[in-house]
C-alpha cells in the first residue's frame, strides 16, 4: 500500500490570521484561501515542495482548550536566533512541563498551539543524514 500525509489540518477561530503567522514563520506559499479556510504549502521548486504536507487552516467556532495532541518540531540552523523571530511575529515561550534540561524550545503560535524549535544538527549528524539519503 502506498500511503502518504496529504496535509495537517489546524483547527482556529481566525484561518487567515493563524496562516499568516505560519506562511512567515516557514517562507512558504499560500495557494489557497476563503473565509473558512487557508491552505500553505511549501516554495514551489523547493526540495519540500510535493513531499512536505500542506498546512490547512480551517474556521471553526471555539477556541483551543487544553495541550495538542499533535505538534510540530522544528529544526532550524540557530535555536536562538529562530525562537526570537518567532517571537517577533507573535509566538511565545511556553511551559508544558519540560525541565530546564532540554534541549528544544517549546512555544506556542498565536492561537496557543504548541511547537518545539529544537537544537540544530551536528556536522556528524548532518553527514549521518547524507549518508541516509544517499
Amino acid at each position: 500500500m502506498v500511503l502518504r500525509i496529504q496535509c495537517l489540518c489546524i483547527d482556529t477561530t481566525d484561518p487567515a490570521r493563524l496562516a499568516a503567522f505560519w506562511q512567515s514563520a516557514l517562507g512558504w506559499r499560500q495557494t489557497f484561501a476563503d473565509d473558512d479556510e487557508v491552505v500553505l504549502e511549501p516554495p514551489a521548486g523547493s526540495p519540500q515542495d510535493g513531499v512536505a504536507p500542506d498546512l490547512v487552516f480551517l474556521a471553526v467556532p471555539e477556541s483551543k482548550a487544553g495541550k495538542n495532541r499533535l505538534h510540530l518540531d522544528l529544526r532550524p540552523e540557530d535555536q536562538s536566533a529562530e525562537v526570537a523571530r518567532l517571537e517577533e511575529l507573535g509566538a511565545r515561550r511556553v511551559d508544558v512541563g519540560q525541565d530546564a534540561s532540554v534541549s528544544w524550545v517549546v512555544m506556542a503560535d498565536p492561537d496557543g498551539n504548541e511547537f518545539c524549535v529544537l537544537r540544530p544538527l551536528t556536522e556528524a549528524e548532518l553527514a549521518e543524514d547524507a549518508v541516509k539519503a544517499g
